[in-house]
């Protein structure tokens, strides 16, 4: 896939972050996202799973405040994003990924996980999905492209695997939505 498609990827992963449409990101943004994934799986913030996924998300948030030079109170603009995103996660490969997005992933995963057994079914990815704005039959057609042994569960590795190449262009699976 081409670098436009990387961007546009990037693009909308930043529109869906700026909350309140202020045409910047910040902390709350990050705060926002979490709660609303905390919400639709009625976690509380102050569980375990609850704080894990805040410090996934607040921690996402400080890495690109301290890459953009903005601390840790400030806001960073679409173009900011762009690059260090572009930086980190698709010049940064697997490793700038891993650094940025992994403890993020893997919290969600927790926080989907409602069965406990470490991955997540077609159900938690549905409710995971429909947080952040795919619909059902989407989520479903989805689940099915990430599933790549066929065991009807996503561990972290198929999930990591599928966010990372989404995000890097490798594949155009939708998972991102509103």
């Amino acid at each position: 896939m081409t670098a436009s498609v990387q961007d546009s990827r990037l693009k909308r992963r930043f529109q869906l972050w700026d909350a309140n449409g202020d045409g910047t990101i910040d902390r709350t943004d990050y705060e926002t996202e979490a709660r609303r994934l905390l919400q639709n799986f009625g976690e509380q913030e102050g569980s375990p799973k609850g704080r894990r996924l805040f410090t996934a998300y607040l921690s996402m948030w400080d890495k690109l405040a301290e890459m953009t030079g903005v601390g840790p109170y400030g806001a960073v603009t679409e173009e900011q994003f762009m690059q260090a995103a572009d930086s980190e996660v698709v010049r940064g490969g697997d490793a700038g990924f891993d650094r940025s997005l992994r403890p993020t992933i893997e919290a969600i995963v927790d926080l989907c996980d409602t069965d406990g057994d470490g991955e997540v079914n077609p159900q938690e990815f549905q409710r995971w999905l429909k947080a952040v704005g795919v619909d059902a039959k989407q989520a479903d057609t989805t689940f099915e492209r990430i599933d790549n042994d066929g065991s009807g569960r996503l561990t972290v590795e198929e999930l990591v695997t599928a966010v990372r190449d989404y995000h890097q262009g490798k594949n155009d699976i939708p998972l991102l939505g509103r």
